[in-house]
């Protein structure tokens, strides 16, 4: 199958490239190379992705709709894992236009191209965070997501609003997937996970915010891309949901929890990084910072009835799968582009 994946260089576009490639299929990546954060481990991850001969790179800008309508007229995909984005949630504060320019003109393009090369499955990234203000937990598709606390939230909410628009005007089957706290090998430097490591490495305090009363529902980056690969082969069909599904009484739409059910303490995430490092963190504890949630936790029925699959990685063995993998990058360059760690 030709499958164009947005966001190829990202961390969790990386990861599922290197999945549906090691299946046989043909991957157009593309990547904007934005510089949110360290362009050469975007760069590094393509060189990997790069060795294998059913991957095309394109290196261009979601927002060129032009650009973005020939490279679907030139590959024709027959699906689109659209992961690209701009993410984060604490930077939305400092820098909004970008969110706007990448997650809804973006997403607008990607679905104008699905519409134009009546693609067989429209697969598309969200995020807990639109769960917002809500307080029932755990998380269920079906709950009210209406009060996002961040721009980067509002915009991935319109963007799933978007898609079932065009999903509904078009009958394009759309599956939108909602990503609890993704981590692992090769993770964003800008995450939790990648900045205690590297402070506890070097001997600099860590933040903690909330003064460590968070919990968060930690999925392993391998689970992750399993749940995708799974879901890409069940696109919806438009009719009379089950209870529990999102799905559309209007639309070939649907929306997922991708997570592992289960939340897990800041404090014992922690714990374990340092009894991974073997080191002891020095903790500087800090008040809630804005938009911050104090806790997420995903409902992940929906995902097991139509998969069989559940995220099941423990905790331990993702944090030292990325530990491992942090060690083997900073070592000499020959070693950073080795093997992966990890099960995939």
């Amino acid at each position: 199958m030709r499958i164009l994946v947005t966001g190829s260089a990202g961390f969790i576009g990386f990861h599922l490239a290197r999945r549906l490639l090691a299946q046989g299929h043909q991957v157009i990546g593309l990547d904007g190379m934005t510089p949110y954060y360290d362009v050469g481990l975007k760069r590094d991850r393509h060189e990997i992705l790069k060795t294998a001969p059913g991957f095309i790179e394109t290196v261009q800008m979601l927002e060129d709709a032009e650009a973005l309508n020939a490279l679907c007229e030139r590959h024709r995909p027959e699906m689109i894992v659209h992961l690209a984005a701009q993410a984060g949630v604490r930077y939305s504060l400092e820098a909004p236009r970008s969110y706007i320019d990448a997650n809804l003109t973006g997403t607008f393009n990607i679905m104008e191209a699905a519409r134009l090369g009546q693609v067989g499955h429209l697969m598309v990234a969200s995020t807990s965070s639109v769960y917002g203000a809500n307080r029932k937990t755990p998380f269920v598709e079906t709950d009210r997501a209406d009060e996002p606390m961040t721009i980067y939230a509002a915009t991935k909410k319109g963007a799933e609003l978007l898609t079932h628009t065009y999903s509904h005007l078009w009958k394009i089957p759309t599956t939108v997937v909602r990503f609890f706290t993704v981590y692992g090998p090769w993770g964003r430097p800008d995450m939790a996970l990648f900045k205690f490591v590297e402070a506890i490495v070097e001997g600099r305090p860590i933040d903690v915010y909330n003064h460590g009363e968070m919990s968060r529902d930690f999925t392993y980056v391998s689970d992750l891309v399993m749940a995708i690969d799974l879901l890409s082969r069940r696109p919806p069909v438009e009719g009379a949901p089950v209870a529990y599904d999102s799905l559309s009484l209007v639309a070939p739409w649907r929306v997922v929890n991708i997570g592992a059910g289960a939340p897990f303490r800041l404090i014992d995430f922690i714990t374990e990084i340092e009894r991974c490092l073997g080191r002891t963190a020095e903790r500087n504890y800090l008040p809630m910072q804005a938009g911050d949630v104090p806790a997420t936790f995903a409902d992940v029925s929906l995902l097991n009835a139509l998969t069989g699959y559940t995220p099941h990685t423990p905790l331990a063995v993702g944090v030292r799968a990325f530990c491992d993998w942090y060690d083997d990058y900073h070592a000499p360059r020959a070693a950073a582009l080795g093997p992966l760690h990890g099960d995939l």
